[in-house]
């Protein structure tokens, strides 16, 4: 509540009409409905939930009404749905910035002047985060470990593998456990991990 009625004051200070001050998601989409404004800021947790409704909120607006400028403020990059509100509508007049990288007043109502105008702004955070995501993770595997992984995926023993590559059974485990390393999957069932490591394969 503080930060919003802190917004709508410095938006008023600089000129500007606040439609509606609105404190969860379903407010926030009704509001939008009934003013139709020419700029929306919100925060990505709101309630009932805190999590990431409103940043869900600004996806599912951006679809009914594509182009309309967002502004979204967040503690934390929610990967998942800031990469959807980034693709939404060309990637135009959308931004996705971190509270505590928001140093300056002035450097925030030109975030907002750019978002309202049709303008991207990202925080390079957001960006750092995304680009780690969407590289490809099988990037970290040797191409030997590809290739055993190719081959897990067809749903070959480790004997079988061996055989397959004329290597030891315990140089295929080797690399399995390489491969599930270098993939980030958590320690656990050995069979699990494996069908984990053959999803990112096949997603890959």
């Amino acid at each position: 509540m503080l930060l919003r009625e802190g917004l709508v004051g410095l938006l008023a200070r600089f000129g500007h009409e606040v439609a509606a001050a609105v404190g969860n998601a379903p407010a926030l989409r009704e509001a939008v409905a009934e003013h139709s404004p020419d700029l929306v800021v919100t925060d990505v947790r709101m309630p009932p939930g805190q999590s990431d409704e409103g940043l869900r909120a600004a996806v599912a607006l951006r679809k009914e009404r594509p182009g309309l400028p967002i502004l979204v403020l967040s503690q934390y990059v929610q990967r998942t749905y800031a990469t959807e509100l980034l693709d939404s509508g060309d990637g135009t007049a959308v931004g996705y910035l971190l509270k505590d990288r928001v140093g300056q007043v002035e450097e925030f109502m030109d975030a907002l002047r750019q978002v309202a105008d049709g303008g991207t702004v990202v925080d390079p955070e957001v960006v750092r985060q995304l680009f780690r995501r969407r590289r490809d993770p099988l990037d970290r595997l040797t191409s030997r470990e590809r290739e055993v992984l190719a081959l897990v995926a067809e749903g070959k023993s480790n004997a079988a593998i061996a055989r397959e590559l004329v290597v030891s059974e315990a140089a295929v485990g080797k690399h399995i456990g390489n491969i599930l390393g270098k993939l980030d999957l958590p320690p656990g069932e050995d069979t699990h991990r494996r069908v984990l490591a053959v999803l990112t394969f096949l997603r890959a």
